[in-house]
């Protein structure tokens, strides 16, 4: 394709013949955003069969994938740099690339079904030695004793 400086034809393909741009590896960059990549903490988010605030359900391949075990708190990322922490239990019925949560959780991400999140191990969650439960003001009012 091209002439070399003592004049003699260079043996290096030329990259508007070749179908790969010149990739080594035989790849075609065109195409190369189109391609699926191996991000195995990015789920799509399904509905939950449970009604609890704190649980989200994945599938024993999927956890087993992320190295998470039954009762593990996970560190969840959703849009706008919203995060929660939740407890991982595992869910015969649910797909392998899914994460199922319900409608609570997936308001506190700002998330919708069908929106991907990220999902990650929180192992420095300590346990709660005790909590306060205190009533919000504008449920009191009115209210005496």
């Amino acid at each position: 394709c091209f002439l070399s400086r003592s004049g003699t034809q260079d043996t290096r393909p030329c990259p508007a013949q070749s179908s790969s741009g010149g990739d080594p590896k035989g790849e075609d960059y065109s195409t190369a955003i189109l391609r699926q990549k191996h991000r195995p903490n990015r789920l799509i988010v399904d509905e939950a069969a449970n009604e609890d605030n704190s649980i989200v359900s994945l599938s024993q391949a999927k956890m087993e994938e992320l190295h998470l075990f039954r009762g593990d708190t996970v560190l969840m990322k959703g849009k706008k740099r919203r995060e929660t922490v939740c407890i991982v239990l595992t869910d015969d019925s649910c797909q392998n690339e899914k994460i199922r949560m319900n409608r609570v959780t997936r308001n506190n991400l700002r998330v919708r079904l069908g929106d991907v999140v990220s999902v990650q191990a929180c192992p420095d969650v300590k346990y709660g030695k005790r909590i306060h439960v205190l009533p919000i003001d504008d449920t009191i009012a009115g209210l005496t004793g």
